[in-house]
């Protein structure tokens, strides 16, 4: 099922399921577990429990510590599965509640354990094994944003005008959903030395990559993606043929696409386009060290420069209230969409992929932008403040993905409790982190089981447990 189809059928059916009395936080010193039966979990770890541990030992307060045992495991629990295929570890990853595998998401919910697989050989297989079958599947379709385990099904989405093969969830197009795989293959390879991976069909799949980026680069046409669904939500489709709306070529990458599976107004997307300096230099400092490939690295490395040029020439524009700051669309003729989503990446989370330097003045005047009703997204409520955005078709609507965010992308402490004590007081009960919910009534919430969400929310916890653990003692 589609996110926004899952949004509007299910989403709100628990409202009113988790009412207390006390900002709808459980307080009566009782947390049940709410993690599956360990027979029912589908991967165990057991430096990731000793972790759960550790952090409930060493944080006072027991709610954290139920909401970090149920969260930071939740992708192992409830979301991977992992074989052996062709003598090659294979791991399919689910979001949730919706069965199928996200480039981006598959990415972003085993990230967090990258620093356990050091001791974990069990854990580090496993991630091996997200980075095989992402490797396949951007093989089978450079331009689709999920797949199937099935390399046979058919996608609901198979009336779709755009190519769709058998195996392909979606095929919405996003720069993001190709930096995500680059992200953790190399972040992987520093972490363990592990080289398995990074086989000729991965350097195969690195080339699939720079290709579509030039090609979207658009200097001699629209290229060959094109996507429009029969729709009623002009976010779930593209104008102009199915290419989306015009860009002058000027270096930076169309994605035709935002990471929250939106459409793009202008195509040229800000933070994803600096996600793709990143990771085209993480590719090439890759395909040249283990590979011995320089005309790829070449390739990508000027690529990357050409695209962080671009970026400093187009993407900074000047508001009247906070100075020059990042645009959060442009299209190269001078015109720009002020506005930052909840997702990663986003203007906000820019410095968490290592895409900004978190003192840049530019990303500081931009971070006061985005959390200001400047932000068309940013909303405010009785209990918690956050940015939202169109993916949910409904105004108050925070993405605790922001909130977290600006946890992790925060110098100051306060801001870092601030952050925590919100999520702590809207998760309506549940004892998980949802895609959205209402500001003004965190019982409104939309999918219960999300986890991204849950995972990285415990990735904050976990950081900050490690380096600020005096902003947990209360």
């Amino acid at each position: 099922m589609k996110r926004s189809q899952f949004l509007q059928h299910t989403s709100l059916l628990a409202t009113g399921l988790f009412l207390s009395n006390n900002v709808f936080a459980i307080n009566d010193g009782e947390y049940p577990g709410n993690r599956p039966l360990l027979s029912k979990r589908n991967f165990r770890s057991a430096i990731i429990e000793d972790a759960i541990v550790k952090f409930k030992a060493g944080v006072k307060n027991k709610e954290l510590g139920w909401l970090f045992e149920n969260c930071f495991p939740n992708t192992l629990d409830t979301t991977v599965f992992f074989e052996m295929a062709d003598g090659k570890p294979d791991t399919y990853v689910i979001t949730g509640d919706i069965d199928a595998m996200w480039l981006r998401d598959s990415s972003a919910q085993v990230w967090p354990y990258l620093p356990f697989t050091k001791t974990d050989d069990k854990l580090k297989k496993l991630i091996a094994g997200v980075i095989n079958r992402q490797t396949r599947c951007i093989l089978k379709d450079p331009y689709a944003n999920a797949f199937y385990k099935d390399d046979t099904k058919i996608s609901e989405w198979k009336s779709d005008h755009t190519e769709m093969k058998p195996g392909v969830h979606e095929r919405k197009y996003e720069i993001d959903s190709l930096c995500y795989p680059i992200r953790l293959a190399y972040h992987y390879w520093k972490t363990t030395g592990d080289t398995q991976p990074f086989d000729e069909q991965w350097k195969h799949a690195i080339h699939n990559i720079l290709q579509v980026f030039i090609d979207q680069q658009r200097k001699t046409g629209h290229g060959p993606y094109h996507f429009q669904r029969s729709t009623s939500a002009a976010t779930d489709t593209l104008p102009m043929g199915g290419y989306g709306f015009p860009v002058k070529p000027v270096g930076l990458i169309c994605s035709m696409f935002r990471p929250s599976d939106d459409a793009t107004i202008y195509p040229f997307l800000v933070p994803s386009n600096f996600f793709a300096v990143v990771s085209l230099r993480q590719a090439a400092e890759m395909v040249s060290t283990l590979q011995h490939d320089t005309s790829l690295a070449t390739q990508l490395q000027a690529l990357a420069i050409e695209v962080e040029v671009a970026l400093r020439k187009y993407a900074i524009v000047s508001h009247p209230v906070y100075g020059q700051i990042y645009a959060y669309e442009v299209d190269g003729f001078g015109n720009h969409n002020l506005m930052d989503d909840a997702n990663i990446p986003g203007l906000l989370a820019l410095p968490y992929l290592g895409a900004v330097n978190i003192n840049d003045p530019v990303y500081q005047n931009t971070r006061r932008y985005v959390l200001s009703d400047s932000n068309p997204y940013f909303s405010k409520g009785k209990f918690a403040e956050g940015i939202s955005g169109p993916h949910v078709g409904m105004p108050d609507m925070a993405w605790p993905l922001s909130i977290i965010s600006r946890g992790l992308t925060s110098t100051s402490d306060d801001e870092i409790k601030y952050c925590i004590d919100m999520l702590r007081k809207t998760h309506a009960g549940t004892g998980f982190m949802h895609e959205a919910f209402n500001v003004n009534d965190p019982t409104r919430y939309t999918r219960k089981w999300f986890a991204w969400a849950n995972t990285i929310f415990g990735e904050f916890l976990w950081n900050t447990y490690q380096e600020k653990p005096h902003l947990l003692i209360d």
